[in-house]
């Protein structure tokens, strides 16, 4: 699955579009452009970095439609509507950690953070609510580095480039 996200003037509703194996494209909507990576290329990172395929990015690559998601082109495959509600469910606890773990690496990245005992401290501060709170403190680290890499690409950027990222097609799941 390929992800595109276009750099635009800031103040413009900002958007990705997905580009699925399968042929489907959809435009998927976010907040406003600014000089900050967006939200969900955030997500994309960490989620990729940190091999967390419960995560949105997982969700859509498995086949899932949210909300923000319009369809542009491509046929549905047969049955893309119980596919999609499937892959959110089998998820849906798992979205919230995907979001926690984004902010955590934006923080982990953003502080400078590079020692595992302070990593474990964020991690704890951040992931309190959730009761499998564990964490890979060298994976987020890893995947701190990949954000403020990322971020220095994005920041290179005029309206009318765009970030080009790619989700593997075939990842194995995490056993729990």
């Amino acid at each position: 699955m390929r992800v595109r996200f276009p750099r635009l003037p800031d103040g413009k509703r900002s958007y990705s579009v997905v580009e699925r194996s399968d042929g489907v494209r959809y435009r998927v909507h976010e907040g406003v452009a600014g000089p900050d990576l967006p939200h969900d290329a955030v997500h994309f990172i960490v989620e990729l970095a940190m091999a967390e395929d419960e995560g949105f990015w997982g969700a859509v690559a498995a086949g899932a439609v949210f909300a923000s998601m319009e369809h542009i082109d491509g046929r549905r495959p047969p049955h893309a509507k119980e596919r999609s509600e499937r892959a959110i469910r089998a998820r849906s606890d798992r979205l919230q950690r995907a979001e926690l773990m984004a902010a955590l690496v934006k923080r982990i990245a953003a502080e400078r953070l590079t020692s595992t005992d302070a990593v474990a401290k964020a991690a704890q501060e951040a992931l309190s609510t959730l009761p499998d709170a564990g964490v890979d403190e060298s994976k987020a680290i890893t995947a701190a580095e990949a954000l403020q890499d990322t971020t220095r690409r994005w920041a290179a950027l005029v309206p009318g480039d765009e970030l080009v990222l790619e989700w593997p097609e075939k990842r194995q799941r995490r056993r729990r």
